[in-house]
């Protein structure tokens, strides 16, 4: 009874709080509204907008067909929520409830869910960053100014890293007739998400598209000229390529840095929480209180061997929310689990490409509908003898089907035939995925092993 009063008191009259303004914030706003809680809601964003969508600013903004600034979210429903908006939160007091701000106010709270997401990974030379023309592709300001520099017909743009956010830049540049170079240390692009064999399809899409990939190569250094604008890139080969406009896509830092010293299980691989969404503190002890959704949780999946995942998916985001929100005003026994599947699409010179499960595990995969040399496939991954991931190219309307295997796990390799595969498709092959101690800003599921308090990541910046 003491619990329910409790639960009652909270859906009523309660103070949630939610950090990050993003799209997992808004849509567990909108849950909690649309559940019944009546109470106090409020929104920290250190953005000074409203939560938008991201995927459009490296597809449609980077175009020209949708302006930055008309990007927002779609609303729900009403959400009447407090905004404290331009202020990032910067501390985080679990035992007085409370989130400490920039500016030195702190919000109090009764439930807190986390959701600030991940930010680009800056070029890691600080004064070579700062050169006039290089950019990073994050958020809605990154994409105003490099939507401005493309509209005014720069000699080259320079690509480094050609993970899933380069190729689509690299996509949009050539659309609109840009010469651009892609340099990618690994030996083709995608290759971290999607394995080799996928990836040399990829660097044929490149290629035939006009752009000027270099593969197994870093960036040495970035040079300015005298008035402090970018003139060059410098390879490790040796060449160098002149550019007045570099963007840097070499993946994702998880928002974690301003909960140091909380007590929460939170580090570069995220913020650990169990299956519904509960933060775990650095001891693996599961809060009751801190809730976290998004790019920046990492939480375990019945599906891929309990280890915790991280997903960079808009789909998983919002699912998540969605989980999140309803456990926070639910009693234990009314708490859902999230164990939605992974999804992930991309567009790029011309090709849809979606995934699901996490093909980053897969240790064979076979082509088992379509052909690789027409680009219209779907290949699917195997680990330890079951499907776990399926990848298409031109081809989603089988993606479904596939989901249902890697949920049932299916064995692998499929011995069933389907109508349009090819002799390439018969026999599994090696997914030739690069080793996974080296650093890669590829794939968009992370995998982190299995305990909540792990902390431990390393990244080596000269490897570009």
């Amino acid at each position: 009874m003491i619990g329910d009063t409790f639960l009652d008191r909270l859906r009523r009259e309660g103070r949630i709080v939610i950090v990050g303004a993003s799209l997992a914030g808004l849509r567990a706003a909108e849950t909690l509204r649309a559940k019944g809680f009546a109470g106090s809601l409020t929104m920290i964003g250190d953005e000074p907008y409203e939560p938008y969508d991201r995927p459009p600013l490296s597809k449609a903004v980077l175009l020209g067909r949708a302006s930055p600034q008309h990007t927002e979210l779609p609303r729900r429903r009403e959400i009447d929520v407090k905004w404290r908006l331009g202020v990032a939160a910067t501390g985080l007091d679990l035992r007085a409830k409370r989130v400490r701000l920039a500016d030195g106010d702190e919000v109090e709270y009764d439930r807190l869910l986390i959701a600030t997401g991940v930010r680009a990974r800056p070029w890691p030379k600080e004064a070579e960053a700062r050169l006039d023309g290089v950019f990073v592709l994050r958020t809605r300001d990154d994409a105003v100014g490099l939507q401005r520099r493309l509209k005014a017909s720069p000699r080259r743009v320079f690509v480094i890293g050609a993970g899933f956010t380069g190729s689509e830049i690299a996509s949009a540049c050539r659309e609109q007739g840009i010469a651009v170079t892609v340099a990618e240390r690994a030996g083709a692009p995608l290759v971290g998400a999607l394995g080799g064999v996928i990836g040399a399809v990829a660097a044929e899409l490149h290629r035939e598209n006009g752009v000027d990939l270099r593969t197994g190569v870093m960036v040495t250094a970035l040079e300015g000229d005298s008035a402090g604008r970018v003139r060059a890139a410098h390879l490790s080969d040796g060449t160098v390529v002149e550019t007045d406009v570099v963007v840097v896509s070499l993946g994702a830092t998880r928002n974690t840095e301003w909960l140091a010293g909380s007590g929460l299980g939170a580090g570069p691989r995220g913020i650990a929480c169990d299956a519904g969404c509960r933060a775990f503190d650095f001891r693996g002890i599961v809060t009751d209180d801190v809730f976290v959704a998004g790019d920046v949780a990492r939480s375990p999946h019945p599906l891929f061997n309990y280890q915790f995942l991280s997903l960079e998916h808009w789909g998983n985001a919002v699912t998540q929310a969605e989980v999140a929100a309803h456990n926070m005003i639910s009693a234990s026994a009314e708490r859902r689990p999230h164990i939605w599947v992974p999804a992930f699409w991309s567009s790029q010179f011309g090709v849809n490409i979606k995934s699901v499960g996490v093909p980053s595990m897969g240790e064979q995969i076979m082509i088992t509908q379509g052909s690789l040399a027409e680009r219209r496939f779907i290949g699917t991954y195997g680990y330890q003898g079951r499907v776990i991931a399926a990848v298409s190219f031109d081809n989603t309307r089988w993606l479904e089907f596939y989901q249902r295997l890697i949920e049932t796990g299916a064995p692998f390799p499929l011995e069933f035939p389907t109508v349009d595969r090819r002799p390439e498709g018969r026999q599994p092959v090696s997914a030739d995925f690069p080793d996974p101690s080296l650093p890669t800003h590829g794939p968009t599921v992370t995998l982190s092993g299995y305990s909540p308090a792990d902390r431990r990541l390393v990244f080596t910046p000269g490897r570009h």
